[in-house]
């Protein structure tokens, strides 16, 4: 199939990077996606020194603060190792990678001895907490999950959702808050209007062509986790948001993707489904 003969299935809505794994991310108008995902994308994470575990809000008790902090890359900077990431933290202070400083205010911040690194592990892991939430394989318990080799991600390189599916969310549990950062994609996609709620689920192993030239395969998918439940900002704790996922779309909202083709993505272009 062309592109010319496929489903128009919306427009880039938004565009988002997070520099450093479970921290608040930032905005942009565009981006290069490269075949390891959204360049600058969960470019740094945070190691705990004494597990050699990677820090992440899956699990609150141990990493929750995290969330409390903003990463953004240094203007002009790629997916380059040592290009720098800036953190605000908390007291609205900015530290920088790649000083001592960045890791000791970390370690007081988060009760633990901790780095900053853009080396991945050689076997990735994180802790991850299930709430206690029905209809959920597991309730109120910590496992350890591996996460994809050589990545500080947690199941694909891509992560895309749709208005349309947020604007169902809403209608199914009004009280709930169902916002964008809640969710921490890389696309959000505007979907036209009277499309039907979970619209994506039927986007699974199609190719969505974006732009010019990229090309992303949906993988499956991307099963919620307490981490929706957080507050962040001005966000309230809500475990309403992930039960309501699990109630009416098996936990899942958004789609995983893989890259075909890289390209340019901007605010505004098509997006095809091939």
């Amino acid at each position: 199939m062309t592109v010319e003969q496929s489903e128009c299935v919306g427009t880039v809505a938004t565009i988002w990077r997070y520099p450093v794994k479970s921290m608040r991310g930032e905005e942009l108008n565009a981006a290069e996606i490269t075949l390891r995902g959204l360049d600058g994308d969960r470019r740094f994470a945070v190691i705990d020194a004494e597990t050699g575990k990677v820090a992440s809000a899956k699990h609150p008790p141990k990493w929750g603060r995290l969330f409390d902090c903003r990463a953004l890359l240094e203007p002009n900077a790629t997916n380059d190792q040592a290009a720098p990431v800036h953190v605000m933290l908390p007291d609205g202070q900015w530290t920088r990678s790649g000083t001592s400083d960045m890791d000791e205010r970390l370690s007081a911040l988060l009760g633990r001895t901790v780095r900053l690194t853009a080396a991945v592990p050689v076997t990735p892991k994180l802790e991850e907490y299930w709430p206690d939430v029905p209809g959920r394989a597991r309730q109120d318990t910590v496992t350890d999950e591996v996460m994809p080799a050589g990545t500080f991600f947690d199941g694909a390189l891509i992560h895309l959702m749709t208005t349309a599916t947020l604007d169902a969310l809403r209608r199914l549990y009004p009280e709930g808050r169902f916002e964008v950062r809640r969710f921490r994609p890389n696309l959000v996609v505007a979907s036209p209007p009277g499309e039907p709620r979970f619209l994506e689920n039927d986007w699974i192993d199609r190719t969505l062509a974006i732009g010019r030239n990229l090309r992303l395969k949906v993988t499956g998918p991307c099963a919620r986790c307490v981490m929706t439940t957080l507050p962040q900002g001005d966000l309230p704790e809500d475990p309403g948001i992930l039960r309501t996922a699990v109630q009416h779309n098996r936990a899942a909202v958004g789609l995983y993707a893989t890259v075909l083709t890289p390209g340019r993505i901007v605010r505004g272009d098509q997006i095809r489904l091939l």
